[in-house]
């Protein structure tokens, strides 16, 4: 490999936002860093910007640009950077985020030191609309995770917290190749899915307190569907596709340790679309229908598999319960928990 690291950001539209991502990378301190930039077909002036960074920077030279001829959201953007990145390692980056200094040099620090298939930073969430007001620190506990399964099995515990989002780590590029590691074709929680996919191959994983990545939460992202008074129930059905895409990933681990909680993990975003969805009906159009919703819930599993579980069964069996209602009495109940809960 040329390079120790690859930095991958895929580009759409973010001409507001790419000059302080573009400054934050440049100013790493580690220096065998690729700065690999997709344009997803931008139609506003970011590659502009791009080439001038690229023309002026002392760093320039390492700043490679391919291009989409058509837009095709951040997973194909994304499976681009595997194919092209030229580093052993490969570290997602957000158009509109920014990371520390000592980021990726901190990071590959604890890897050369153990080794690790996988280091993760630990981030803060900003809300840029309300005076960059910190919302929330996902901050880890330092922790070293080896062996089959242990990353899956910390991620998939009864209190996981490993976020579902693909940046701020780094990984072994040739791990994800052998593994023919993918992002789905959707422009909605393709991260999720990815990282979902990923977790079961690490067998050597380092987790970090330190902040290395600040999180943008901005007022007109495609996130934030609670602003608009008309939701495109499209937009809705791909969320659903992507989870029904985990519920599918969920039976090919049959077995493992980690299934029972893998399976619910799932389901409680799985309900968690459904009180979403209830929560905005008459904002999405065309409306579902009570048959649709239901068939939201079902559960992947047969009923003897989730008897046969040793820990999870109460919880999984409830939902495969709660799936198999009647459409009309389902809606009613996810209602009432989803008030109950504040989802609704």
């Amino acid at each position: 490999m040329k390079y120790e690291v690859t930095i991958g950001i895929p580009v759409y539209n973010a001409e507001k936002y790419i000059r302080q991502t573009m400054d934050s990378v440049l100013a790493q301190a580690f220096t065998s860093i690729e700065f690999l930039i997709l344009d997803d077909c931008s139609t506003d002036s970011s590659m502009a910007i791009i080439q001038e960074y690229r023309q002026t920077h002392p760093r320039g030279e390492d700043i490679h640009v391919f291009h989409h001829s058509d837009n095709r959201g951040p997973g194909a953007a994304r499976n681009r950077i595997i194919d092209e990145a030229q580093g052993r390692f490969l570290y997602f980056m957000d158009a509109d985020d920014v990371i520390e200094p000592h980021t990726i040099a901190l990071l590959m620090e604890h890897q050369q030191r153990t080794g690790a298939d996988i280091v993760y930073g630990s981030y803060d969430k900003i809300e840029t609309f309300n005076d960059g007001k910190i919302l929330e620190a996902h901050q880890y506990l330092f922790l070293e995770l080896t062996g089959e399964d242990s990353l899956a099995e910390y991620a998939w515990r009864e209190k996981g917290d490993l976020q579902t989002t693909v940046w701020n780590y780094i990984v072994d590029v040739e791990m994800l190749r052998k593994e023919c590691l993918r992002f789905i074709d959707t422009n909605f929680w393709e991260d999720m899915a990815f990282t979902f996919d990923l977790l079961p191959c690490c067998r050597h994983t380092v987790l970090l307190p330190d902040i290395t990545y600040h999180y943008k939460c901005r007022y007109d992202s495609l996130s934030k569907y609670q602003q608009r008074e008309q939701i495109g129930k499209e937009e809705v059905v791909r969320n659903i596709a992507t989870v029904d895409y985990m519920k599918q990933q969920c039976v090919k681990t049959k077995g493992k340790s980690y299934q029972p909680q893998r399976y619910l993990n799932v389901l409680k975003t799985n309900f968690f679309v459904l009180c979403y969805t209830l929560k905005n009906f008459k904002r999405i159009t065309p409306s579902f229908t009570y048959k649709e919703l239901k068939e939201m819930m079902s559960h992947p599993a047969a009923l003897s598999e989730i008897i046969g579980f040793r820990k999870g069964r109460a919880k999984n069996l409830l939902f495969y319960l709660f799936g198999k209602l009647p459409a009309g009495v389902m809606v009613w109940v996810a209602s009432l928990i989803g008030k109950r809960k504040g989802l609704v």
